[in-house]
């Protein structure tokens, strides 16, 4: 359906009963296993949303994973999806919400405007706004705005907080530093870890050798990262 059948359409009818090619857009914002497991949830949800809508077709949705809301400079998988659909390969994309797409309004109105220009419309779920509906940008320009204004809020936040730690000599976030533990919020040396640190620094040091070839060194001596990987860094002797 072009975009004017489907705003003569909406007049009458709802989204979830014109004949659609139907796509979805999911990110998180970590890699921690909490956020994987709720990108987890988003992609069965909307596959399963989009499936059980005799009057959809389902088209394999977008994912990004562990990228910035701030920004869609980087994220892979979303600009596939734009190209796509300036390739008019689906007509409607479903996200979760306007923060799950873009927290910059530039970034909102930018491609939301250009996937209405190809004839496909995005559907802003908990947000309730449908770019289909010809008041949608107004609406769009508003809650973007405020999505927009929370994050800056939330970043000042967070550089308060990790100034007022680095005052207090206190270590923020991850507690999985190698060479280091955390003792009542500081770092203090694994001894256990220590020697393969100095091992790596001296070896680094002396020239002889790039962090490849490092890398390549500690994995044949049977060190391995957390995870059970190659890591230049290793943390634990297998």
């Amino acid at each position: 359906m072009d975009l004017h059948s489907i705003r003569q359409s909406l007049r009458t009818k709802s989204i979830y009963d014109l004949p659609l090619r139907v796509t979805y857009y999911a990110r998180v914002s970590s890699e921690s296993d909490e956020q994987l497991n709720s990108l987890g949830n988003q992609i069965t949800y909307y596959e399963d949303f989009i499936r059980k809508n005799p009057a959809w077709e389902f088209v394999e949705g977008y994912i990004d994973e562990g990228l910035s809301a701030a920004t869609t400079k980087n994220r892979e998988n979303f600009h596939r999806m734009v190209e796509d659909g300036g390739a008019h390969k689906f007509d409607l994309i479903i996200t979760k919400e306007i923060t799950r797409f873009a927290r910059n309004t530039l970034d909102s109105i930018r491609y939301t405007r250009e996937l209405l220009s190809a004839g496909v419309g995005v559907f802003f779920q908990n947000d309730n706004i449908n770019t289909f509906d010809e008041d949608s940008e107004l609406r769009l320009t508003i809650m973007s705005g405020i999505a927009q204004d929370e994050l800056r809020k939330l970043s000042s936040r967070v550089k308060f907080g990790h100034a007022q730690a680095i005052k207090k000599n206190v270590v923020l976030g991850n507690s999985r530093i190698f060479g280091y533990v955390k003792d009542g919020g500081r770092l203090a040396i694994d001894e256990g870890e220590a020697p393969m640190v100095r091992e790596l620094f001296e070896l680094y040091a002396s020239g002889e050798y790039s962090m490849k070839q490092i890398e390549t060194l500690f994995w044949d001596k049977g060190y391995r990262n957390h995870n059970g990987k190659k890591s230049p860094i290793p943390p634990c002797r297998a």
